[in-house]
This record gives structure tokens, C-alpha cells and sequence, in this order.
């Protein structure tokens, strides 16, 4: 299960067919506006008018990096994606960031990091700029920022830069790609992976980029924020990261904590505990998440569930495990599996309270009527494949980011301790393949063992950091927010009431705050909660 940035809701068109009663023929894939291809800032045609530099860059530098931090960022439209018909992306700016492939040898093979902007509503109130990463590991900020560009209106447009980065691996920044896309769609969908389904994407990626997945880490893409932040002019740096963001912000301060500005971390990940161990606690909040949608699916017309509370959840369960052996067959002839069915209801999870009434109508149309394809068109949204069926790099860039960040090696003892508490805590979910459940991603057969090793980031001598946590949060549960607040020298709890992967959009009283610490620095108060919109 992929700590992903916050799903899209369905396209109007199709929310109101389903919501309609249920009557639709199943219909196409939707496209998937996060898969759809950025431009490369390589071939972005020359601007009209002269590209804005960047100031000169202030800060501390190793001498070995000084070229690097002191680089100018050459600013220009970006070049549109006629694909989004309803953004236009040329009225963002994008430009590149050179980088060392490995900060040990700066001298060696370099790397450019792709970058997008909108700048300042109000230079004369700027505070400077503002790095956004939407999650992941694979999400891009490139195109959070592209096709976001309304989201950052008011507080945040007036008074900073927002920067959007594509990390090391992701979008436009040394994309890994390892599979093709039919290889893809039955490697993503299969209900029977084996023995050597995690091999076969390590081998495909070690063919294909073995030279730069060692430098793929969270820890070294915070080398690259530094170096952005430098040459964006900015001392301090500022930061909103969601999810996965919220690992890549404090690794940031663990390293940089002399350089930490107002930094807000939005659904944290926590990666204190191994990721076998982080996985657990992950699917049991899933699992939390996947009973109270059928319990409250019982109580609603039409739910396909039956009336039964104590036995809904069990019957759904049922339903997606049994399409093992039954699979439903969309309208465009694909296959859907009990892996891709689950993939799909997950997906719906991450949505809240306020995406329910779509799963109902989806799973009417399943249960019911046999009809899949929408189910389908979650588990896509999900897996970032768009309607021509070519998938975006997410899927290999979270594999290569979690293994360059995480050494999996359990002993056979540890495995089946994990494998007990795993049934103990996500009996449903996991049933229908409790070991891809525990090795999301399986880092086990991946060509290098990382160094790295699980933690409690205490980022001593940082600015204040405000920690953001959702209390019905089935991605990245409310209790990882709570411990990574209270490991940080500086940290600061920020609390939403509800349901729902991550806050900042959920809650007009969390993004007030957020804006008042961002844009002035001041603090929440302790114990602060706001409730969801």
C-alpha cells in the first residue's frame, strides 16, 4: 500500500453516472491527471522575454559543492502539456537544478533536478520560497505545482515562490522506469506474485539503471534541497511537505538543522521502526478504515453489504478475496483480479468520509451487476496508469526510494512474528497476500543493502516544526504524527478531527494555521485540534 500524496476524486461525469443509481455500462479507465507526462525543462522552448536569475545564493557550502549551490536558475514558461486541457502549465515557470550523482565524488557524474514555480502575488511582501513535495515515495512536485497552481491562492501566493522539485528518481529528475507497460499490468495486478515477483522488477531496474540506484535515497535528495535553497537565494529553508514530504522534511532538519525555516509536515510517515514494521501499523490502519466504510455502508440505501454490521465488512472481504478464483472481465476486456479490486477499495480510502457514496455505487455496480470497471479505474488511479494504458514512473520510483532508505533482511523467526501480527491487526486485508503486504516494496532481492537505519529524528538546534495529523488518518495513522512531533527537539502537534489521508486540504482551520506559521512564523498553540470541513 503506497503512501501516496491524497486521491483525486472521481471525474464529475462518472461520479454522477454512479451516483445516478448505478444504472452506467462500466464505461473506460479514466485518465489519471498526476501519470500524465510533465515536459522535460530540457526542451522548453525560449521564452519571449529575458529569464529571471536568481539572487545571489547566501548560506554555508562544503568548497567542493560551491559551484553547485552558486548556479544560476534560468526561469522560463514551461511548456504546455496539451494532454491537461484544463491547466495550462506555460503559466508556471520551470527550470533545472544541477546536482552531484554522489555527493562523496561532486566531481563525477551529475544529475539535473527538475523544478517548477509560481512566483510571489506580491514581491513586495515576499518571504522568500516555498519547496512542495506531494508524497510518495514517486509523487512529483513538478506537477503538484503545474496543476495546482489555484491551490497556493491567497496567503501562500502572495508571500512566497512556490517550488515544486521532482526528487531523484521521479517525474523529470533521473526517472527509473524498469517495466514496460504490459509487463506492468501483469506485474502490478497479479493474484499469485511468487517467489521471485520482487526479482523481477530489482533485475529489470539493475539492468537498466544499476549506476544510480544506490543515490536514489531520501537523504540524498535533501542534499539537493540544500543545494536548491541556495541557489534560490534563500538562507533558511521553507517547506510544506505531504506524506512521504513529511520524511523527506525531517531528514532536511536532521541534516540542515541550522538551515530549517518554517517547516510543516503533513501526514508523517514514520520511519523510526523498520519498514516491515511501519508496514503493519500501516495496514492495520487500512484495515480500520476498510471496517468502519462497512459498517457505515449498512446504514445507507443501497449499500450492497446487507444489512448486517458485525457481517459487512467480512462480506466484502469476501467478495474481492473470491475474485481470485472469479474474476469480473471490464468492458475493455481486461482483467479484473482480486489484487487490482483491493487496490481500488484502498484507493477509495484514502478519500474519507466524503468518497464513500463512490465506493458504494462501485461496489453496487460489482457485486451486483458484475461490472468492474470502475473498480479498475481506482486501482489505476492508484498504480498512476492512464487511460491509453502507459503508466508514470511513481510506481518504480517509490520501489527504488524505499529500498535505497531501508535494508529488509528478516530472519525466518522475525518473519513470522510479522506475519502473526499482521493477521492479528489487518485480518482482512492482508488475507489475500499477507507477504506482498509485509514487503511493500520487497526490498529483499534489490541489488545493494542501504546503510540506512531506522531512527527517531530529533533535528536538535532546528526552528520550530509543525507536525500535522489527521485522528482518522488510514495512511499514515494519527499515532505517527504524535511520535514524530514528540522525537523532534522543536516539534509541534497540529491536530485535525476526521478522516482522510493528510489535513492541509480537508480543513479551513488547519490551512489558517498553516498560513499564520508559514507567512509570519507564528506558532500553534499547544493541544490545538480543528475540525474537518
Amino acid at each position: 500500500m503506497i503512501i501516496r500524496f491524497s486521491r483525486r476524486a472521481l471525474p464529475a461525469a462518472v461520479a454522477a453516472a454512479l451516483l445516478a443509481g448505478c444504472t452506467g455500462s462500466g464505461g473506460t479507465d479514466t485518465a489519471s491527471t498526476a501519470s500524465a507526462t510533465a515536459p522535460s525543462p530540457a526542451t522548453t522552448p525560449t521564452p519571449t522575454a529575458t529569464p529571471t536569475p536568481t539572487p545571489t545564493p547566501t548560506g554555508a557550502a562544503d568548497p567542493a559543492l560551491k559551484a553547485f549551490y552558486g548556479q544560476q536558475l534560468n526561469w522560463a514558461p514551461c511548456a504546455d502539456d496539451p494532454a491537461t486541457k484544463k491547466v495550462d502549465e506555460s503559466a508556471v515557470q520551470c527550470a533545472t537544478l544541477k546536482v552531484p550523482l554522489d555527493y562523496a565524488h561532486p566531481a563525477g557524474d551529475a544529475i539535473d533536478v527538475a523544478l517548477s514555480r509560481i512566483p510571489s502575488a506580491r514581491p513586495d511582501q515576499r518571504v522568500g520560497s516555498l519547496l512542495v513535495n506531494p508524497g510518495g515515495p514517486g509523487g512529483s512536485g513538478v506537477r503538484m505545482v503545474q496543476t495546482g497552481q489555484t491551490d497556493y491562492d491567497g496567503p501562500l501566493h502572495d508571500h512566497f515562490d512556490v517550488v515544486g522539485f521532482d526528487p531523484r528518481g521521479v517525474g523529470r529528475t533521473s526517472p527509473v522506469n524498469c517495466l514496460d507497460d504490459k509487463a506492468r499490468d501483469g506485474w502490478l495486478t497479479t493474484d499469485e506474485p511468487g517467489d521471485a515477483h520482487g526479482k523481477t522488477l530489482a533485475d529489470a531496474c539493475q539492468a537498466k539503471y544499476g549506476k544510480a540506484l544506490p543515490f536514489l535515497g531520501t537523504r540524498d535528495t535533501v542534499r539537493d534541497m540544500d543545494v536548491l535553497r541556495g541557489a534560490l537565494g534563500d538562507e533558511k529553508l521553507n517547506y510544506l511537505g505531504l506524506s512521504y514530504g513529511t520524511y523527506l522534511g525531517s531528514i532536511y532538519a536532521e541534516e540542515f538543522p541550522d538551515r530549517t525555516g518554517r517547516l510543516v509536515l503533513d501526514g508523517a510517515t514514520d520511519r523510526s521502526v523498520p519498514l516491515i514494521q511501519h508496514n503493519i501499523d500501516q495496514q492495520a490502519g487500512f484495515e480500520r478504515a476498510f471496517q468502519e466504510f462497512a459498517a457505515d455502508c449498512v446504514k445507507q440505501k443501497g449499500c450492497p453489504l446487507g444489512k448486517d454490521p458485525d457481517k459487512a465488512a467480512q462480506k466484502l472481504a469476501g467478495f474481492l478475496d473470491g475474485l481470485k478464483d472469479h474474476p469480473l472481465t471490464a468492458t475493455n476486456g481486461r482483467t479484473v483480479t482480486a489484487n487490482a479490486a483491493w487496490t481500488g477499495v484502498i484507493d477509495n480510502l484514502y478519500g474519507g468520509e466524503k468518497a464513500r457514496a463512490d465506493l458504494r455505487a462501485i461496489l453496487t455496480l460489482a457485486m451486483e451487476h458484475d461490472k468492474g470497471d470502475y473498480l479498475l479505474t481506482l486501482a489505476d488511479d492508484y498504480n498512476k496508469r492512464d487511460e491509453q494504458g502507459h503508466y508514470g514512473v511513481s510506481a518504480d520510483a517509490y520501489t527504488a526510494i524505499h529500498c535505497a532508505d531501508a535494508a529488509m533482511a528478516p530472519t525466518d523467526a522475525e518473519l513470522q512474528a510479522a506475519l502473526a501480527e499482521l493477521a492479528a491487526k489487518a485480518p482482512l486485508i492482508s488475507k489475500h497476500n499477507p507477504l506482498s503486504a509485509l514487503f511493500d516494496p520487497d526490498c529483499r532481492t534489490w541489488p545493494f543493502r542501504s546503510a540506512e537505519k531506522p531512527h527517531t529524528v530529533k533535528a536538535e538546534g532546528s526552528a520550530p516544526i509543525l507536525v500535522v495529523g489527521s485522528t482518522g488518518d488510514p495512511t499514515t495513522p494519527y499515532a505517527w504524527s504524535e511520535k514524530l512531533a514528540a522525537g523532534l527537539a522543536h516539534g509541534v502537534l497540529l491536530t485535525r478531527e476526521g478522516d482522510g489521508h493528510t489535513a492541509y486540504g480537508r480543513s479551513a482551520c488547519i490551512r489558517t494555521a498553516v498560513h499564520t506559521f508559514l507567512v509570519d512564523g507564528t506558532v500553534p498553540a499547544a493541544g490545538t485540534r480543528c475540525p474537518t470541513d
